[in-house]
């Protein structure tokens, strides 16, 4: 999907792709008795977020902090923390789960929505749940095969599905109790679930993923005991005249356009990520994702705000009833989500303490918004913004003439790969500060006036795989350089206090402790500890590939542990990368004067072929057609061929030749299928395939060549 990091000496060789990208199952649920492990409630999760001893749900506790109040690992003694053990997660896809941590047993997930049981104490397993999801849904996953992990509660232990069911296993075994499916149309909709679920007063809550494709938001409560369904909130509306299901789907129907092409695709509005209860107020804040498709001018061509995209919405916990919302970008036409980590927390201004709601979503500002009545208190920009210039008095933002991109094209940034994406932070009560993972990818976009639902557009970003962006991309070069830091935030002034630069976007998820302590992974395969005051790196070891998730920490017998599952992945790292190592999923955990040895890892080339496959024959004229064909098959996934160095997934201009010679009857053939790679058998001909096999080669070529004359030229 990164078409952005080109050299000077290959933009010619990119304009080419760039004007023409100008681009078991349902079970019956039954109720089960829960075991008498992992008995996690209510109270429990209260009384932890004192004590810190365990991590209890996804983002610790019910305010979502991601601050543990354990001290033992301090800024004076972290440069002692070693290995304690490490786990083999026995995956090489995208590892985004945060360790769930009770009663000495740590549950994690990993690709493919697997679960895995762990001794907490030494990394021993208990049990694996493989929920067997049928390999075709990687096509429905827009950003990866990943999991961000579980809930624990009374007994059980839950999860989503990327083919979006809701289980719940018997926390002591792995026994699968009951599975309901989420899904509320299987013949129109694409859901998937790739995030941790919450729970709360015998409830367990999930949203999904997909407004890429088809897909409409909404969030489910269900009982954990059978999984039956208690209340459904949409995020879009259902309807565009009554009868209504309840007063926010009336007004959010006069918002959008009925004629718009929402109603062909669903609208989008997917809660795929940030849920998080009001333990005090009864209530669920939920942050809601992009339109479908992207650009309004075809989703909503009359205009409008579009309620409730790009918005964080109040809910009874209870009920599901609609309470309040506050809409970050009104008419959303940039993938900005909001979607991104929510935090609870109470701020201290010169007017008084509020309880607040703090948010760093993709769209570059920054947010305190009072939880109580859903008003704005301030919104600043952490990242350099040029879609809006602020926030007037009524909380609406003051955009940019010209940011919509209606009829040339407009490098936004932040751009859709978010200042912050789905990647947690955390907030220290006792430093005040917030730590986000920031980061910047560029990218240029154009209204499509060609764009169809359900089309096939050669040069239009993935239109054979049913993405619906309404946009081609990059037919101008990106002026942007990408970036990623580590950024300390100040929430009350609103200002940048520290900040660590690092190589490469798409870092890990932060935690902070009463240790002093922030942690990081980062994108070039290291783990860092450093000073929450100051920033000042203390302490740093390599694991052997990037790292996106979030850590926990937790303690047993006196002893604490930090732990973080590594595994590199994610929509940006299918086809980039920031270090030569990918190695297999593990989960490390470490300790004060741990001893285990790191485990081996493997450099990129024993896994990938990294030299170019130029040379090969191919027809001159099928290498414009090739690179349409590729930009609507294959862009996302394996990168722009030659420039892009590939991630998880392989950068294909760097194939065997044999693969490219033969690539009609290997992607026709299924030979990928069971690795999650689409079916195209019905999608594309085999002329078409060996086109796209042109495009490639010629692109090595380019590349091959002009690496060829940069070494000449550079010879004494």
């Amino acid at each position: 999907m990164n078409l952005l990091r080109t050299a000077p000496v290959l933009l010619a060789a990119l304009s080419l792709i760039a004007g023409l990208a100008g681009c078991g199952l349902g079970k019956t649920p039954q109720a089960a008795s829960a075991s008498k492990t992992a008995n996690v409630d209510d109270g429990r999760i209260r009384a932890n977020q004192a004590s810190g001893k365990e991590w209890l749900s996804y983002n610790f506790g019910y305010d979502e902090t991601r601050y543990s109040p354990l001290r033992q690992v301090n800024t004076e003694n972290v440069q002692r923390l070693g290995l304690a053990w490490s786990y083999d997660l026995g995956s090489e896809r995208g590892v985004e789960a945060t360790p769930i941590v009770v009663d000495g047993v740590m549950y994690v997930t990993g690709p493919w929505s697997v679960v895995h049981a762990i001794d907490a104490r030494t990394g021993k397993r208990l049990w694996i749940y493989d929920p067997k999801v049928p390999p075709e849904f990687g096509a429905w996953a827009c950003c990866d095969v990943v999991n961000r992990g579980v809930a624990v509660y009374k007994g059980k232990v839950f999860v989503g599905t990327l083919h979006g069911y809701l289980v719940a296993l018997d926390a002591a075994s792995g026994k699968e109790l009951w599975r309901v499916d989420t899904n509320i149309d299987r013949s129109r909709y694409k859901h998937t679930i790739t995030g941790a679920p919450r729970v709360f007063r015998d409830k367990v809550v999930i949203g999904h993923g997909g407004a890429e494709l088809a897909a409409v938001g909404y969030v489910s409560a269900y009982h954990v005991d059978d999984g039956r369904l208690l209340w459904r909130w949409f995020s879009v509306p259902q309807r565009v005249e009554p009868p209504f299901s309840d007063p926010s789907q009336e007004r959010a129907a006069k918002t959008w356009d009925p004629n718009g092409a929402w109603r062909e695709v669903g609208g989008g509005g997917t809660i795929w990520d940030s849920m998080v209860y009001d333990d005090e107020l009864n209530r669920l804040y939920v942050g809601t994702g992009n339109g479908n498709p992207w650009n309004r001018e075809v989703r909503s061509p009359s205009g409008g705000d579009n309620l409730y995209l790009s918005s964080v919405v109040a809910l009874d916990a209870d009920t599901g009833r609609y309470l309040w919302h506050f809409q970050e970008v009104p008419g959303d036409t940039w993938d900005y989500t909001a979607t991104q980590h929510l935090i609870l927390a109470e701020l201290k201004f010169a007017s008084g303490p509020r309880k607040v709601l703090l948010h760093a979503p993709k769209n570059g500002f920054f947010y305190v918004i009072d939880r109580d009545n859903g008003k704005l208190i301030s919104a600043k920009p952490y990242v350099e913004v040029n879609w809006a210039t602020g926030y007037d008095e009524n909380g609406r933002p003051v955009e940019v003439e010209g940011a919509r991109a209606r009829q040339k094209p407009w490098e936004t940034r932040p751009s859709a790969y978010g200042a912050h994406n789905w990647h947690p932070m955390s907030f220290n009560p006792n430093t005040g500060l917030v730590y986000i993972p920031a980061q910047g990818v560029p990218l240029a976009i154009e209204h499509d006036p060609q764009w169809r639902a359900r089309t096939h557009l050669p040069g239009r970003p993935m239109s054979n795989l049913d993405w619906n962006l309404g946009y081609v991309l990059n037919t101008i070069p990106p002026q942007a350089k990408p970036f990623g830091h580590l950024l300390a935030w100040d929430p009350v002034a609103q200002k940048e206090v520290w900040r660590q630069e690092y190589l490469s976007p798409w870092n890990g998820g932060t935690m902070t402790t009463a240790g002093g302590l922030v942690f990081q992974g980062t994108a070039d395969g290291r783990f860092i500890a450093y000073d929450a005051k100051t920033g000042a790196p203390l302490w740093q070891v390599e694991v052997g590939s990037g790292v996106i998730a979030g850590p926990a920490t937790y303690e047993i017998d006196g002893t604490q542990y930090v732990t973080v599952a590594v595994g590199w992945g994610g929509v940006y790292g299918l086809a980039a990368r920031a270090t030569e190592r990918l190695s297999q999923g593990r989960v490390y955990t470490f300790k004060i004067d741990g001893k285990a040895p790191l485990p081996p890892v493997r450099e990129y080339a024993q896994l990938r072929r990294t030299t170019l496959a130029s040379g090969l024959p191919y027809r001159a004229e099928d290498v414009g057609p090739g690179a349409q064909l590729y930009v609507s098959n294959c862009l996302f996934c394996h990168g722009v061929p030659a420039l892009d160095r590939g991630g998880n997934l392989p950068n294909l201009a760097y194939s065997d030749p044999q693969i490219l010679s033969e690539l009609p009857k290997l992607v026709r053939g299924g030979a990928w299928r069971a690795r999650g790679m689409p079916d195209f058998a019905e999608r594309l001909s085999d002329t078409e395939v060996q086109q796209i096999a042109a495009f490639i080669l010629n692109m090595a070529d380019t590349v091959a060549q002009t690496q060829s004359k940069n070494t000449a030229d550079q010879s004494p």
